[in-house]
């Protein structure tokens, strides 16, 4: 099994073994022990939701530093679409653009422009093998990790094409190399990002090879970074905007659903109720529809918390900024399509969450979890430091915890002992 590598991490020195994390945790990727909380990693789908509810400020993502810019000599930006929906009274994107040219970027390559090829791939692909329908979004990583953890039997229903990010990072390389004439390793491709399962995605992929993506920035830092810029930007009359009403639509929920061009979708987000639907799938208690969007973060990118702005307020001024956009300004021609539009390998089953070395030995520990689940008082009360008495149990089998961790029981001990002293 792989290593994995989470861009979300703790810092000890902030946390104070509260419970919060661990009970909002979708994939139960958190213990507290010893006073402290504990990330499992092949767990964790960095979907953020710790870093939202610690009131300690304790989690937070690993991502570059503003500061990784001086190591190239010609810098290229890639903003998620949701960036522009972070910023007051804008009416023109094409300020934001400007400004991060002021800010010390070479050039600007949107991300919303790569989601327009993605759309127009995606409808492609659907209807060619509609007989495999419904088909699950693959730009939210979050998702797409639990479902390889999680969720083994949809992985045929993922559609295998690339994120716009990693199609935008490998064509803004390919603009780069040709208007500079510069090696590779002297240009930065640099992702703004809107949330921790999109630095994972770029830094450790898990369907390509290698990304294109060199560093990848926090939205939250370069938001107060470049706002003095972008007074002095609004001056000026500079056309940079590369993308229409489809490809920023991306940036919130169902803004990726709508530019397939069909009523035949269903788009939900939040990590609670994205494991709801793809559960009702599981289960194919869903049917007739073409294609599912789901992200984990609330009203989709704008909701992830590598930003500053309220999401379903973002999401809003996403709305006003494209009401006089045309509907899309990219098209893959015939002669000229994508270098990396579909992944490099299949996604693979991952089964973490197995109990067992195979098929017996899961079915002999899941008995010994049943047994210890009727003797747990089954209030999931967290003091033990797991989310649950069933994942208390678990961690029980698998040998990371015992009986005792759970304060009943041993209160239930300290008595039994003392009334055995007693009697000697």
């Amino acid at each position: 099994m792989e290593n994995f590598t989470n861009s979300v991490r703790l810092d000890k020195d902030l946390c104070k073994g509260c419970i919060h994390c661990i009970k909002r945790c979708p994939t139960q990727a958190i213990r507290v022990r010893n006073g402290k909380a504990h990330i499992i990693p092949e767990f964790c789908i960095d979907c953020g939701e710790c870093i939202r509810v610690c009131p300690h400020h304790a989690k937070k993502t690993h991502y570059d530093p503003l500061d990784i810019l001086d190591k190239f000599e010609y810098k290229v930006a890639l903003p998620a679409p949701s960036f522009y929906a972070q910023f007051n009274n804008l009416e023109d994107i094409n300020i934001v653009l400007r400004a991060l040219k002021h800010m010390g970027f070479d050039d600007v390559f949107e991300v919303s422009a790569a989601a327009e090829l993605v759309s127009q791939l995606s409808r492609e692909y659907i209807e060619k093998h509609k007989d495999n329908a419904p088909f699950i979004s693959s730009a939210c990583p979050s998702v797409v990790r639990l479902i390889r953890v999680r969720f083994p039997n949809l992985i045929e229903h993922i559609l295998p094409i690339n994120a716009p990010v990693e199609i935008a990072a490998e064509e803004a390389a390919k603009k780069a190399l040709k208007d500079t004439g510069l090696p590779r390793e002297k240009i930065g491709i640099v992702f703004l990002s809107p949330c921790p399962a999109k630095v994972s995605a770029a830094k450790h992929p898990i369907v390509n090879e290698k990304s294109e993506i060199d560093a990848v920035v926090a939205i939250k830092h370069v938001y107060k970074e470049i706002l003095p810029y972008m007074v002095e930007a609004q001056n000026e009359s500079d056309d940079l905007l590369q993308a229409g009403k489809i490809g920023i639509s991306w940036g919130a929920s169902g803004g990726e659903a709508g530019g397939l061009l069909t009523d035949s979708y269903l788009a939900a987000d939040g990590i609670e109720n994205v494991i709801k639907v793809l559960e009702e799938l599981e289960d194919q208690k869903i049917s007739n529809l073409d294609f599912i969007e789901l992200n984990a973060c609330s009203g989709g990118c704008v909701g992830g918390v590598l930003q500053v702005e309220n999401p379903y307020v973002a999401k809003s001024k996403l709305k006003h900024l494209r009401k006089y956009m045309p509907v899309a300004k990219n098209h893959i021609e015939e002669t000229n399509g994508v270098n990396k539009a579909y992944w490099d390998k299949d996604l693979e089953y991952q089964p973490v969450f197995n109990l067992g070395r195979d098929f017996a030995d899961g079915l002999a520990k899941m008995e010994q979890v049943e047994q210890l689940c009727e003797k747990l008082p089954g209030l999931d009360c967290g003091s033990c430091g797991a989310p649950t008495c069933k994942a208390l149990a678990e961690d029980i089998v698998r040998g990371i915890a015992n009986e005792k961790d759970c304060i009943h029981l041993l209160r239930e001990y300290i008595h039994k002992l003392s009334s055995d002293l007693k009697e000697i």
